[in-house]
């Protein structure tokens, strides 16, 4: 499995597209403008407590409050409220947590009210951005992730990545990182700690310390609300999460942040730092690696896949639901029941995949095919899991219905990424699809006719798409002749609409 990082920098944002093997599936935005991200940590005000509620609402500098609810606080809460009180009027100079002292957990079924006032100062961290008509999700229980290790300020607990599955290397990681732990601090061990030594461990824990500082010392007579400590770039904050030895490329189109990545990889793995390279060829990089036509035929309504297949994606306001269905296609070697596994199987390996393209969030329902046989829906339950097992967000997945629906929620901490791919229409009127997804449809048309053995095939097409189809090399046409050893006649139709096409037989007569 080979995964690629394609980076394009513009004047107001940089997009990033991770594939793998080739295949887009995730796709990100850092914009500029975009001042609430999550991990973000701000110095903000609480504007009111609503016992009702059993939350606050804090003044973050957006237009709607932040929403802070009591499970939110962190136990320690208490703790934090005087730490900040006492650094923000420079009582306090020593940063270090080692000689403060802690006071008593707050009661975990407690009431709001007893813990927070109005016009109060309290360090929180974004947890959700704003989406929609909703302010940001904060939360006072704060963390700062680093490449191995995630430091928790007012905590002492030690814990390990329940993706580590052996209990030696836990017990071991858990040694080391009681012996370089500082006083006052809580460490969590990421999953990619598993077999690195304790030098690398205390590098990444005194990074994060000293962000730690350098965020306290903002605190001094701060001005509210205001971003303390701000998450990594986009880029960084990605290839600290997701890069592992699968990573076999890094490309860049922006000279400053290709040194930037360059150096933040040789930090955290020098042997992987000649992956990293700057794209310098007058073709777009997103055009380059086939982003662009993955992009145009990956975010509309309708979604194609192999055999003829395709899934039709709804959003309400509630939920997304997904329905799926197996087309027109024929399978004659295989009975109902097969071939509904079969589509079922190719949906969800799709479905896990729009799920991270788009970063779609809350609850999402999946309409599949439905089977008779009990060890078929065990079969897709499992296979949709193992898909989502990359996914980063949390999730939980339900297994089949009586009816074939599969209920997953997946956790929303940014707004879902929403790309238009239907164009104007070039006749004048409203919108109509994309030409690459145009281009998809013969192209499976033409795959099933040829499984029918149709001999003779010639495609009548709007002059335009003839023209695309037969001109350059290899041509459209070309790639079909090398692909099937079936060569197909294209005749230009000026009658034609530009969506419209037709495809005949050897005696002329319309066969799709």
């Amino acid at each position: 499995m080979d995964k690629e990082l394609i980076i394009r920098s513009e004047s107001s944002a940089v997009d990033f597209a991770l594939l793998k093997d080739g295949k887009l599936i995730e796709l990100n935005k850092d914009e500029d403008d975009n001042n609430f991200n999550v991990g973000d940590i701000m110095i903000a005000k609480i504007r009111k407590a609503v016992p009702g509620l059993n939350a606050a609402f804090v003044n973050v500098g957006y237009t709607k409050d932040g929403f802070l609810h009591y499970h939110d606080l962190g136990p320690q809460v208490s703790s934090l409220l005087k730490f900040i009180k006492r650094v923000s009027t420079g009582k306090l100079k020593d940063y270090s947590l080692k000689n403060f002292t802690f006071e008593k957990d707050i009661d975990k079924n407690g009431s709001i009210t007893d813990v927070l006032k109005s016009n109060q100062s309290l360090l929180v961290q974004i947890v959700k951005e704003p989406i929609s008509t909703k302010g940001p999700r904060i939360s006072s229980e704060l963390s700062l992730p680093g490449r191995y290790i995630v430091l928790v300020p007012f905590s002492n607990r030690i814990s390990v990545s329940q993706k580590i599955e052996s209990k030696e290397e836990k017990d071991r990681l858990k040694r080391l990182v009681k012996s370089i732990k500082p006083k006052g601090f809580g460490v969590i061990v990421r999953t990619v700690a598993e077999g690195k030594k304790v030098a690398e461990l205390d590098k990444d824990l005194q990074n994060l310390m000293g962000r730690w500082t350098a965020m306290c010392k903002k605190l001094y007579k701060p001005h509210y609300p205001a971003k303390v400590l701000g998450e990594l770039n986009r880029a960084s904050s990605l290839l600290r999460d997701i890069f592992n030895d699968t990573f076999t490329s890094i490309t860049v189109d922006d000279e400053t942040l290709y040194t930037q990545i360059k150096d933040y990889v040789s930090e955290i793995a020098p042997s992987k730092e000649s992956i990293v390279k700057l794209h310098q060829s007058n073709v777009p990089i997103f055009e380059k690696f086939g982003i662009e036509r993955q992009i145009k035929t990956s975010f509309g309504r309708t979604v194609s896949m192999s055999k003829g297949a395709y899934l039709v994606i709804e959003h309400t306001e509630a939920m997304h639901v997904i329905d799926v269905n197996s087309g027109n296609r024929s399978n004659k070697s295989k009975n109902q029941e097969d071939t509904a596994l079969e589509v079922n199987l190719i949906s969800a390996t799709e479905i896990a995949r729009q799920l991270r393209l788009r970063d779609m969030g809350g609850i999402i329902v999946v309409d599949f095919i439905d089977m008779g046989k009990a060890e078929n829906r065990k079969t897709l339950f499992d296979h949709l899991k193992q898909e989502m097992s990359d996914d980063r967000a949390k999730h939980k997945i339900l297994p089949p219905s009586k009816f074939g629906l599969i209920q997953i929620t997946r956790q929303r901490v940014r707004p879902e990424m929403n790309i238009k791919t239907r164009e104007e229409n070039p006749n004048g009127d409203g919108e109509v699809e994309a030409p690459i997804i145009l281009i998809q449809k013969i192209k499976a048309d033409l795959e099933r006719l040829i499984k029918k053995n149709h001999k003779k095939i010639t495609l009548s097409t709007h002059p335009f798409i003839s023209a695309f189809l037969t001109k350059g090399f290899p041509s459209p046409r070309s790639q079909w002749f090398f692909d099937h050893k079936r060569w197909v006649k294209i005749i230009p139709r000026d009658a034609y609409t530009y969506l419209e096409y037709h495809f005949h037989d050897k005696d002329g007569k319309v066969i799709r």
